[in-house]
């Protein structure tokens, strides 16, 4: 089979983006503002990456969505459209965890934090490292945290990368914890940037190129799916989970 043609979704973040990939090679892409709803940018943003590219979703090869964790409606917007796309027109498609894609858009690292809002104040953390060829790997579990538990569970390593809307929002926070433990922070324009500092990756312009990347990596080696496998990472419950959850648990027990 030629290298696939990979339309990729990535609505997990306020801004979210889509792409259109060659294999490794980026053809288009389209990126929307944080005040933008998913539900009514996502499909006007995919018809003008494939005909900017000059290509139609009957063309697409292979559909990659972030999975997660992220804002649950956009997941749910993002996760249903790929689904769809694959199920109806019989195509494999990939979920990328949204941390990982972060960690890839950061560049090669030793060590990465990928850090997204969780609400409340709270975040999603994961610690990864980024391979010269592009490969994710994963060195802890996606978690659920308040910021100064992030700080705290990472602040042994002194040679570390921190990315995504996460960290960008944190980073007055994250700058204060490091001076105060002696910790030199950079606020990193070279991502070749090495030595012994926390260093804070600059915004990502397209997600979903990230996103389609590990895509085709997956795609190589055998691990594309069916639509049904397409499933989201939610790290923690749903407010509305949450506030169910509560009631029932204060009710006495008969």
């Amino acid at each position: 089979m030629q290298t696939p043609l990979i339309l990729a979704i990535e609505t997990a973040t306020r801004s979210g983006s889509v792409c259109l990939t060659r294999g490794d090679d980026f053809l288009s892409g389209v990126s929307d503002e944080p005040t933008t709803s998913h539900s009514t940018h996502l499909l006007p943003a995919i018809q003008q990456v494939l005909g900017n590219a000059g290509y139609t979703l009957d063309d697409v090869d292979l559909f990659a969505a972030a999975s997660g964790p992220g804002s649950f409606t956009g997941l749910r917007i993002g996760l249903a459209t790929a689904k769809s796309f694959a199920a109806t027109l019989n195509r494999q498609c990939v979920g990328v965890p949204t941390l990982e894609a972060i960690a890839r858009a950061g560049g090669p690292s030793e060590r990465i934090v990928a850090l997204l809002p969780a609400g409340r104040g709270e975040l999603f953390a994961q610690l990864l490292a980024v391979a010269a060829d592009g490969a994710v790997i994963p060195i802890d579990q996606a978690a659920h945290l308040k910021p100064a538990q992030v700080w705290e569970k990472y602040s042994s390593i002194r040679n570390l990368k921190w990315a995504g809307e996460g960290a960008l929002i944190q980073a007055p926070a994250l700058k204060e914890y490091a001076t105060a433990n002696n910790i030199s922070f950079v606020e990193e324009t070279d991502l070749a940037t090495t030595g012994d500092s926390w260093r804070l990756v600059p915004s990502c312009e397209n997600l979903a190129a990230a996103v389609a990347a590990i895509a085709f990596s997956e795609f190589q080696r055998g691990r594309a799916g069916t639509a049904e496998s397409l499933t989201a990472i939610y790290v923690r419950p749903s407010d509305a989970e949450i506030n169910q959850k509560w009631p029932n648990a204060k009710q006495p027990s008969n």
